[in-house]
């Protein structure tokens, strides 16, 4: 039997996480910021196996955000070869878990070696039935609502949609997300207490945990902590 199973706890069916704090812990130890986001990766695997054996559905990653483009050059080139040299080496393991990838962001903003090989692992995995790990690439909370309103507009103006049957569900069908449910818990590492710009449309009742942990320190039994106080919230979802 496993913990979460002894423990009795309800497993959220969609977590999102931010994982913040990769620079700091390198800069704690003396590594280039790049050591951090290498290490960061690791955990990403360990973290994703864990979910999966717990039996959360849907796992979404804010892996690059749209501000993250602003970061020195040689920092976000390492990171598009650190993105690429995750998905190779993953890959197998994604098909031996029987994990779907799949990815959400402006996708096209990425480099073209990033975008083929990203494609290709999402491509390989499509049929795989466990856990869907999402990762938020080129990804910007703001920047979706934006395609989203343009997509709507396209839609009436093309005579698909009539205006008046615009509502917050039909409009939902519209992001990036549509063929996801929306997360149940949000878990942000480094202590930080913001959302910086992340999933602002589907965050709306979702429960928040934040950490101080650094995302090179987190583990399975830091994702457990994080279940237990999600167990311990009551989500009325406005009501009484």
């Amino acid at each position: 039997m496993s913990r979460a199973a002894s423990e009795d706890l309800k497993i959220p069916r969609h977590i999102a996480m931010i994982m913040d704090g990769n620079g700091r812990w390198a800069k704690q130890r003396g590594l280039p910021r790049t050591e951090g986001h290498r290490v960061g990766a690791q955990v990403v695997r360990k973290v994703t196996e864990a979910a999966g054996k717990l039996g959360v559905e849907y796992l979404t990653l804010y892996a690059f955000s749209s501000e993250n483009w602003k970061r020195p050059k040689r920092e976000v080139d390492a990171l598009m070869k650190l993105l690429v040299l995750f998905l190779k080496t993953e890959l197998p393991v994604m098909q031996k878990q029987n994990i779907r990838l799949q990815a959400i962001g402006r996708l096209h903003a990425l480099p073209e070696f990033c975008q083929e090989e990203l494609h290709r692992c999402i491509a390989a995995t499509a049929q795989n039935t466990g856990l869907t790990l999402i990762l938020a690439l080129s990804y910007g909370g703001r920047e979706e609502i934006v395609d989203g309103v343009k997509s709507l507009i396209e839609s009436v103006e093309s005579g698909h949609l009539d205006k008046a049957m615009i509502d917050t569900e039909v409009f939902s069908k519209h992001l990036y997300t549509r063929y996801y449910p929306d997360p149940e818990l949000m878990i942000r590492t480094s202590g930080e207490m913001r959302l910086s710009n992340f999933l602002l449309w589907q965050l709306s009742y979702t429960e928040f945990v934040i950490t101080d942990k650094l995302w090179p320190d987190f583990d399975e039994e830091a994702l457990l902590d994080a279940i237990r106080l999600f167990n311990r919230r009551e989500r009325r979802f406005g009501g009484v």
